[in-house]
């Protein structure tokens, strides 16, 4: 397999306006991740397209195609890729593969999502297609009140009190502070997230990641291609393993709820594909789509022993001074979760990170990312490992 590299990102401010077209974000996405990698639209050979809800909220399928003829590309392949909102994940992990096997020198993946264009009720529920239908959502299951069962488990289990999760919104919000493109500009201490309103007991507003639009994009290559697109001023970055794994889509088909199998198949093939342990990551971009599930995400990724994923945050170790920064963007959570964008959103930031760019929110040198996209309840996990080499 040949190397793949990332030579650049592009995306737009996640935002809430009620008449976005998902096109036109997409496009605009894969403009600017050209522009940064200095590369021509005719340069591309592939576009893929990670979304989950267009064709049920605007009617609009064929999105591969479509940005393809927004975006300028002259006709290329164009495909779209669902796995609900690991969709983003999913796209890139395609791309890596089309550079990887020598198929192609150069492929941009895009994620966009539109979803402020429809009622909360309407969204919630088309969200829900991404449960098992026959005995989740036709039944009223949501995917709050799903996370809602998941942390009142871990609560009743653990014996953990509701302040217990603060410490993983607060992280969130701090950094997104720092982030121009996230949608929440908002500090959150302690007893604002205690006083926030619940939602679906025990899960609270804060607890809770918005619905919004976005679209973001990234430009992959081979070494060739990112050996002439080098810039000596930002460093390399190298996308160094893809790894995906399902699970049982409803709850009540699995033996532990609380394990999240997929999430440890998923982490243990991409850290031994890059040949890095636990103690090499230098950040951790989890999917903090809701508070419980970056717990129970640190636990199935090997970073905590069950049941003991929430000292991490009462020990201060998630920040970004700390020993394993999450959410350094501002996460799911407070940047925003543009379902089938989210993916992508994530592999831009990391990105940044490791090629120094991040501004205000720039870990101290960071030579290892590990980027997980999750759809469903962890019924679909796609995890990458990205390098910085030079």
């Amino acid at each position: 397999m040949r190397e793949v590299f990332v030579i650049g990102v592009g995306q737009v401010p996640v935002n809430s306006a009620p008449d976005a077209l998902v096109a036109n974000l997409g496009a605009q996405a894969v403009r600017l991740a050209l522009a940064d990698a200095g590369a021509e639209p005719s340069q591309v050979e592939a576009l893929y397209v990670g979304n989950m809800l267009s064709g049920i909220l605007a009617q609009q399928k064929q999105l591969g195609s479509l940005i393809v003829d927004y975006a300028g590309l002259g006709g290329i392949e164009g495909v779209a890729v669902d796995a609900a909102c690991a969709a983003g994940g999913a796209a890139m992990r395609l791309g890596y593969q089309h550079i990887a096997s020598g198929m192609a020198d150069v492929v941009v993946i895009c994620g966009a999502e539109v979803m402020a264009n429809a009622p909360n009720s309407t969204v919630t529920r088309a969200l829900a297609t991404a449960t098992d239908w026959q005995l989740e959502g036709s039944r009223g299951e949501s995917f709050v009140s799903l996370n809602a069962t998941l942390m009142r488990a871990y609560m009743e289990r653990h014996g953990v009190t509701p302040e217990a999760f603060a410490p993983f919104a607060i992280n969130a919000h701090r950094n997104a502070l720092g982030n121009p493109n996230a949608l929440l500009h908002k500090d959150v201490d302690v007893q604002r997230y205690l006083d926030s309103r619940v939602i679906a007991a025990p899960l609270r507003l804060f607890d809770i990641s918005p619905i919004c639009n976005g679209a973001a994009a990234v430009v992959l290559a081979s070494r060739d291609v990112a050996r002439a697109a080098s810039r000596s001023h930002r460093p390399t970055v190298q996308l160094v393993a893809s790894a995906a794994f399902t699970d049982a889509p409803a709850l009540s088909r699995r033996a532990d709820p609380l394990r999240l199998v997929a999430i440890e198949n998923s982490t243990r093939a991409a850290l031994k594909q890059a040949g890095i342990g636990h103690e090499q990551v230098d950040f951790f971009e989890l999917h903090d789509a809701y508070t419980i599930m970056s717990v129970l995400s640190l636990e199935a990724a090997g970073f905590a022993a069950p049941g003991t994923g929430t000292r991490l945050g009462l020990e201060k170790q998630i920040g970004v001074g700390g020993e394993l920064p999450i959410a350094t963007m501002g996460g799911l959570k407070a940047r925003g979760h543009p379902v089938g964008a989210t993916g992508v959103y994530q592999m831009v930031e990391s990105y940044s990170q490791l090629a120094g760019v991040a501004g205000d929110n720039q870990l101290r040198e960071p030579e290892h990312a590990l980027v997980q996209n999750i759809g469903g309840i962890a019924s679909t996990v796609v995890t990458h490992v990205m390098r910085r080499v030079a």
